[in-house]
């Protein structure tokens, strides 16, 4: 049976792999377009961004579960 900790392991998982596959593809996309690379580099950006923002709601989530038991 899949729980609930399960289905969040496998979301968190998920968005790991997908900023590092995001950034891998900017930074090679900035490296060939010359007159795109502002563009480029504001979505590499945005990745890391997000990349943090999605870490420090996990571990949100794990103080909270730890907190009250759960």
């Amino acid at each position: 049976m899949v729980t609930i900790n399960d289905i969040s392991m496998a979301v968190i998982s998920l968005i790991r792999v997908g900023a590092v596959f995001r950034f891998i593809y900017c930074m090679v996309r900035l490296e060939g377009a010359e007159e795109e690379q502002m563009q480029y580099r504001k979505r590499a950006k945005n990745t890391v961004l997000f990349y943090v923002l999605a870490e420090s709601v996990w571990q949100i989530r794990e103080i909270v579960f730890f907190y009250y038991g759960t």
